[in-house]
């Protein structure tokens, strides 16, 4: 397996918050910062207030060597493709190819209505959101020195030179997920290279991992060629006492913890973490929400990470 850190920094963080986090990322040896893209808190006040997903990708482009970069999920509501394509592909070419999109339609409406961004019914977003990978996907792949087009029911393009480009091998990886039962896998064969399945159960990984699987084949895709990913929430210490106190931290119960996530000791951290590469995971996103208790990431990196790796 191999493990990412993931950051919910609407709750109340700075950009120096989100740096430290993803220097003790990189220096412990995890795979990838990712980030949630969203404009509002979900609870309390969420001081000092929202930092942009990709205005704080491209600082830690440039303020990393190593590590990979990516949402979990961008909201497509909040950026137009075009420019979206444009955004990526430059911070892309700022890290020198470790950037990865997760692209989800958007679904918190509140943050919408608080700062002015649309918010159509649900069958529109996932209308536009489909159309939405298909132009940036069109985009990048289009070939140096030719022009997109694209007529869709909720965006047209016509005569782009389709600029910047990605600069790694193989283009920007792509991450759909979610629980939908049709659209969602069927999106993912045809424009993903990873799902991901959030907060759930390994059961229900399993489950949804096969039908993405089965949405490959139906689409001539080889299954294998997909990566099956799970975020979880993370609160792990040495002993009782200082699970207790990560988990008062986060405004958490243990045992609602423990029933639902990765927290315990070390050991049954990597017991739960067991279970969900049974069900077929192959990245893990470790959700941390308290950003100042960078220990935390040194424990896990120390003593769970090495037992499944």
């Amino acid at each position: 397996m191999l493990f990412r850190i993931f950051t919910e920094p609407q709750m109340g963080a700075t950009y120096d918050d989100l740096l430290a986090v993803a220097r003790r990322t990189e220096e412990t040896g995890f795979d990838a910062f990712f980030r949630s893209d969203h404009y509002l808190t979900m609870g309390g006040d969420g001081l000092p207030g929202p930092t942009d997903a990709w205005v704080t990708l491209a600082g830690l482009a440039r303020e990393t060597s190593r590590i990979r970069l990516g949402t979990l999920m961008t909201a497509g509501t909040f950026r137009l493709p075009g420019p979206l394509a444009i955004s990526v592909a430059q911070v892309d070419q700022m890290s020198g190819g470790r950037v990865e999109l997760g692209l989800g339609s958007g679904w918190y409406e509140a943050e919408h209505t608080a700062y002015g961004i649309p918010f159509p019914p649900l069958g529109e977003r996932f209308d536009r959101y489909e159309e939405q990978l298909a132009i940036v996907t069109g985009l990048w792949n289009t070939p140096v020195g030719e022009t997109f087009a694209f007529e869709g029911e909720h965006y047209s393009l016509s005569g782009s030179p389709a600029l910047p480009k990605p600069v790694q091998d193989g283009g920007i990886p792509i991450l759909v997920g979610g629980s939908g039962r049709k659209r969602t896998p069927r999106l993912a064969a045809r424009y993903a290279s990873e799902f991901n399945v959030p907060f759930m159960s390994a059961e229900d990984n399993a489950r949804l991992f096969g039908g993405v699987r089965e949405a490959c084949e139906e689409a001539g895709r080889d299954p294998a060629s997909m990566v099956c990913s799970t975020a979880l929430v993370l609160c792990v210490g040495k002993d009782e006492a200082e699970i207790a106190r990560r988990a008062a931290a986060i405004g958490r119960e243990v045992d609602e913890l423990r029933a639902h996530g990765v927290a315990g000791t070390p050991a049954e951290a990597v017991d739960v973490l067991g279970r969900y590469a049974e069900a077929g995971a192959e990245r893990v996103y470790l959700q941390v929400l308290d950003l100042s208790d960078l220990d935390h990431l040194d424990l896990v990196a120390s003593e769970v990470v090495p037992q499944l790796s």
